[in-house]
């Protein structure tokens, strides 16, 4: 080889030599720009960093893990990741390791114990790299208190509200395009459907028919913000037919992305049974006002036709011609007197001192009595069923009204059968532990109950709310009665502390059974009656004081037929100065006297200027609160108009004797 040639190969080596040198510097240079780059993410990282060997071995941590652990870097090379895993997660981090070198990627969750000895959640990525040539493992490890934290604060959101849903009282449903999303199990429970029903099932179909354009109409108000109401009441009808008034209350929401509605419904038939029982009885109190007001009027006016043929017929002979007129005179009034008794029921006021009172006595003595005789005539295809409790407990009422009562159903029952059928009258004892809703709310505690049932005509839902208005009647007025027969019903349960309930249907017949507070004290015997010389006077002195000129009259021409000495005033006032300048074995004192002072008020002062001062008071009325205060302070007895022979004689008679 030639010199030149030599030379030509050396300086080629030469070149080599320098760009392989050159080389090796780029790629120094390239390393050590790459192992910065690598630090500076290593130890700026915001999540901690790990590397270990395969034996779990630290070999390297960042800062954030020295942090993240309490302890220095120190402090973590050469010792074992396990070191600072909580014991029950080793088993996993064994596992995971194991993944990482099979797979070269992987993550968990676990939880790591800190240099102070808490704990605390981690999630951690591993991967498998190569480290200064040998493998290695990388863990990237974030804390996730705070995630946790947040993501059990969600869930315990979520669980608060699924608990307040699914144990609402009210049924709450999402609603989008008019088919239910979302029901929670009050829902369900209302409509009577399953979720899968209820979801497939346009809920304009559950609204009842009467009412859906209402809803409808409202729907689309409050879609184009026209100030419909968000509350309001109206039907629905669940899947067993029945009609269910209740309240919506609906908000807008949207659902999945698209527009819904959250409405919560809430079931207020036992609201609208109360109102409508409140209103039922405001307006038959109202009424019976009413009737009240007439009542006394007609009681005043009455006892004329009932008294003087009394007593005229005393001092007729045998065989007087005068004699029937004037028992067709008498018998008129007696049945005049009977209706105002009827208004004065339906006024709440013609109740009087109440008795033990045996309701088997009531509908057996009824079913033997001429009346029922003459409704059996009347409606020869109705027959009577009776099922009468042998233990029957008694209870506090009016013997005269309770029979009223009763003779009023019954033959409200066989007008119900123009056909023919059956009324089947039952009694028994009950014990309410829990307040039964019907047509009224029958509080706890222990009745009697009263059934008359029958296979009539029924009553509508429109009849129903109206059934016991007076002469609110689908008889023929005049001829099947006066229209006053179930308002007398109502009236007198009312008084004698009872409660209604009615079961009917059109076509299938009615159910009307009363409830009387049952109480176990005995029945008195019936005493025998008295002979009029029993109750006639000795010439005592009698003094009157009544508003009313014909009722004074009419007790003094009794009065004196019995034997007394009488004196008439007109006023409270008058009967004050009467008996300070005369004196009087008995005073009898209207309770009502107007103007001026009341019975109570003139028997006070009466008692100031006579101490021990015998009288009655008397009234259309039954007893009012006065009434019993004026009895509580000395008066002997309550004397009834209109007045009879034997009423008046009586009370006066026992009186006077005490």
């Amino acid at each position: 080889m030639t010199r030149t040639l030599l030379y030509h190969e050396l300086d080629k080596r030469v070149r080599e030599l320098e760009m392989e040198i050159e080389n090796h510097r780029l790629a120094e240079e390239a390393l050590i720009e790459s192992e910065q780059r690598y630090r500076g993410v290593f130890d700026s990282a915001v999540d901690g960093m790990l590397i270990t060997d395969l034996d779990t071995i630290i070999l390297d941590a960042n800062p954030s893990y020295c942090q993240m652990l309490g302890y220095s870097k120190e402090e973590l090379i050469g010792r074992k990741v396990l070191d600072h895993v909580h014991p029950d997660f080793h088993d996993s981090v064994i596992e995971f390791t194991r993944q990482v070198k099979e797979t070269g990627k992987i993550q968990l969750e676990n939880v790591s114990i800190r240099k102070d000895g808490t704990f605390f959640p981690i999630e951690v990525h591993g991967a498998a790299f190569s480290h200064y040539g040998q493998l290695a493992l990388l863990a990237i490890i974030r804390d996730i208190s705070k995630y946790k934290a947040v993501l059990e604060a969600l869930r315990s959101s979520e669980e608060k509200y699924r608990l307040l849903v699914e144990t609402a009282n009210d049924a709450i449903f999402i609603a989008q395009d008019g088919i239910v999303k979302f029901p929670n199990p009050k829902a369900m429970e209302l409509v009577g459907y399953s979720e899968e029903e209820f979801r497939r099932t346009p809920f304009t179909q559950i609204i009842h028919p009467d009412d859906r354009q209402m809803v409808y109409e409202r729907h689309i108000e409050r879609l184009e913000r026209r100030g419909a109401p968000d509350t309001y009441p109206f039907r629905i009808v669940n899947k067993t037919g029945k009609e269910i008034w209740v309240q919506l209350n609906v908000a807008s929401i949207t659902w999945e992305g698209e527009p819904a509605s959250l409405n919560f419904v809430r079931d207020i038939s036992l609201q609208r049974q109360l109102e409508s029982q409140l209103r039922r009885s405001q307006k038959m109190e109202a009424l019976g006002t009413l009737a009240g007001g007439v009542a006394h009027d007609l009681n005043n006016i009455l006892s004329g036709l009932v008294t003087y043929p009394e007593l005229l017929l005393m001092n007729l002979e045998k065989d007087d011609p005068l004699e029937k007129p004037l028992q067709t005179i008498k018998s008129s009034g007696e049945k005049a007197a009977s209706i105002v008794q009827d208004l004065l029921a339906l006024a709440r006021r013609g109740v009087p001192i109440k008795e033990v009172v045996d309701l088997n006595r009531v509908v057996s003595d009824y079913l033997k009595s001429p009346e029922h005789q003459k409704l059996v005539f009347y409606h020869p295809g109705v027959d009577v069923e009776t099922d009468l409790s042998t233990d029957l407990l008694r209870v506090l009422g009016s013997s005269v009204h309770l029979s009223k009562v009763f003779m009023n159903l019954v033959s409200n029952a066989a007008e119900a059968m123009p056909k023919g059928g059956k009324t089947f009258i039952s009694t028994t004892n009950l014990y309410i532990e829990r307040e039964k809703k019907g047509f009224e709310t029958i509080p706890c505690g222990e009745y009697v109950a009263l059934s008359v049932s029958d296979t009539g005509i029924g009553i509508s839902k429109e009849d129903m709310e109206r059934v016991f208005e007076p002469f609110y009647t689908k008889k023929v007025m005049g001829r099947s009665g006066t229209g006053l027969g179930m308002a007398v019903v109502w009236g007198a349960v009312k008084d004698n502390s009872g409660y209604i309930d009615i079961q009917s249907a059109e076509d299938k017949g009615t159910t009307f059974t009363l409830y009387f507070p049952a109480t176990r004290k005995i029945v008195k015997e019936h005493e025998p009656d008295l002979n009029m010389n029993d109750y006639r006077g000795e010439g005592e002195t009698i003094l009157i004081a009544d508003d009313i000129k014909e009722q004074r009259e009419i007790a003094s021409l009794i009065l004196k037929e019995l034997g007394y000495s009488v004196s008439l005033c007109s006023s409270g006032e008058e009967a004050i100065d009467f008996v300070k300048d005369h004196g009087a074995d008995l005073v009898i004192l209207d309770m009502i006297m107007d103007p001026g002072m009341d019975g109570l008020e003139t028997y006070r002062k009466l008692l100031e200027i006579c101490p021990g001062q015998k009288a009655v008071i008397a009234s259309g009325y039954s007893e009012t609160d006065r009434v019993k205060e004026a009895l509580n302070i000395g008066v002997g007895a309550f004397l009834k108009k209109p007045y009879t022979i034997k009423n008046i004689g009586l009370a006066v008679k026992t009186e006077i004797k005490r």
